[in-house]
């Protein structure tokens, strides 16, 4: 007589051991994760126009478009944010893209910081970089100013807190002249322990001591300044929705290009990164790499990259795309006027490992 084979229950249970695990697995792949992704974010020529119109404006009896060549400001993108974090499954599709990279959430967003208050200090830093770029370049041009910094906000909990307040006039930090946000910075970041303020408050001078803090690799007192100038002419920038410091030196350069006769590009298409102070000084940014590769998707042939973002250009220069290290505006112009011209591009400086 044959009788039906009964089916192994060991092999029955380790199947369902497999498909619990899986299921697990599948389930955790759509976990919020605590990591954010930058990428190469949109792209804007600063001799061009927006949707809101051209991105700089000149007055016109100053102006002298220039059709030939571009200087393309850059822009990173971050997916995710302590409101909607990144799943493990998004995350790990970022390891595909060798333009992406994958950030720790607080390496980009403050504890406790919403996408509100980060967009909001990121507005602010674009205003004030905005404002050191036309500084700047009326500085380059001959132009007198009048400069001033004052306190846009203080964050809650920080240093700052009850010490300092909003509307603050700051005259100097550690000595040192507070002419614009980028020289507020460097002052507190060239002195180790605390940081000497002397500000102006409802018409009296005041002396304030405050110790920063270390966060993502700078010392910070938790303020966010902006910048105040008088300028002789009426420049204006137009850039909606996007935040940040790090396009002031292409700013500078689209003004400069705008009051000058004739093509500053001659028809070479540039595109770069870095803050600007309103002498001048080109600062570091943060996503050069992801900056590179949207220089290159823009068409590029040129990067400006700051001297001091060189440790991240190395080793990560996409192919087709040609890098020289700026460290002032009259770097970066001489830089272009030299290819421009026909120069010795060769003599041109650049980062080089060590």
């Amino acid at each position: 007589m044959l009788f039906p084979r009964r089916r192994d229950r060991s092999a029955i249970a380790g199947w369902a051991a497999v498909f619990a695990s899986l299921g697990a697995l599948l389930g955790m792949a759509f976990l919020p994760s605590p990591y954010v992704v930058e990428q190469p974010g949109p792209t804007f020529d600063t001799l061009g126009e927006t949707d809101a119109g051209p991105l700089i404006t000149v007055p016109a009896d100053l102006d002298h478009p220039d059709s030939e060549g571009s200087l393309t400001l850059l822009t990173v993108s971050i997916a995710g944010n302590p409101q909607r974090p990144l799943t493990w499954v998004e995350v790990a599709g970022a390891f595909l893209d060798p333009a992406d990279e994958i950030l720790p959430m607080d390496a980009v967003y403050a504890p406790d910081e919403t996408i509100e208050q980060s967009n909001e200090a990121g507005r602010v830093e674009m205003q004030s970089s905005q404002a050191a770029a036309i500084a700047a370049a009326l500085l380059h041009e001959g132009y007198e100013i009048d400069a001033e910094v004052t306190i846009a906000e203080v964050l809650a909990g920080s240093p700052a807190e009850g010490r300092l307040e909003v509307g603050d006039r700051i005259l100097s930090v550690n000595g040192e002249t507070a002419y614009d946000v980028y020289s507020i910075r460097e002052a507190i970041a060239a002195v180790d322990g605390a940081s000497t303020f002397d500000v102006e408050r409802d018409g009296e001078r005041l002396t304030v001591t405050i110790e920063p803090i270390e966060e993502q690799g700078q010392r910070l007192v938790g303020i966010v300044p902006q910048n105040a100038f008088t300028f002789p002419i009426d420049v204006s920038i137009e850039l909606p929705n996007v935040g940040g410091p790090s396009a002031g030196m292409m700013f500078a350069l689209g003004i400069v290009d705008r009051l000058t006769p004739g093509s500053l590009t001659g028809g070479v298409d540039w595109a770069g990164t870095g803050t600007i102070s309103a002498t001048g000084d080109v600062g570091p940014i943060g996503g050069i790499e992801q900056k590179m590769h949207g220089a290159l998707d823009s068409g590029a042939d040129w990067f400006l990259a700051p001297v001091e973002n060189c440790g991240e250009v190395v080793g990560n220069v996409p192919d087709g795309l040609r890098v020289v290290a700026v460290d002032t505006l009259d770097d970066a112009m001489t830089a272009i006027e030299t290819v421009a011209a026909g120069g010795d591009v060769d003599a041109l400086p650049t980062c080089t490992a060590g």
